[in-house]
């Protein structure tokens, strides 16, 4: 399963099977619940970026994938309403969503949390 983005499925694919699967299904979330947002590949933060903007403040998450799973991470985190507790981590400023295997995946939980973050960042940005 390949995303059609040549840039993407290149990043992606030094990771194991059950991680690409995983963080294509995530992306799929993301691209679905975030309208018009930009996606951009950090390659020295092995990450892939979702964001309204060039600027850490106009972020919304990331995708960060490793060889043990995959996190999803939210800009400002510790901010966010988290009713089901699935938000990890304990910087200063993000959490993130571990993912481990594909039952970790709960769709409903996940969009939740990304309609929050869109509506932090708008906040933040006066949007």
């Amino acid at each position: 399963m390949m995303t059609g983005n040549k840039e993407i499925d290149n990043f992606l694919a030094q990771y194991s099977e059950e991680v690409i699967t995983n963080a294509l299904t995530i992306r799929t979330i993301i691209l679905k619940t975030l309208s018009e947002v930009q996606e951009q590949i950090d390659v020295p933060a092995k990450m892939i970026a979702y964001t309204y903007g060039q600027k850490y403040n106009e972020m919304v998450c990331t995708l960060i994938p490793s060889k043990k799973g995959l996190k999803l991470g939210f800009y400002k985190g510790n901010d966010l309403h988290d009713p089901e507790n699935l938000l990890e981590g304990n910087g200063k400023i993000s959490r993130y969503v571990a993912i481990r295997k594909k039952d970790d995946i709960k769709t409903n939980a996940l969009t939740t949390l990304l309609k929050e973050a869109y509506n932090a960042y708008k906040l933040r940005n006066d949007k």
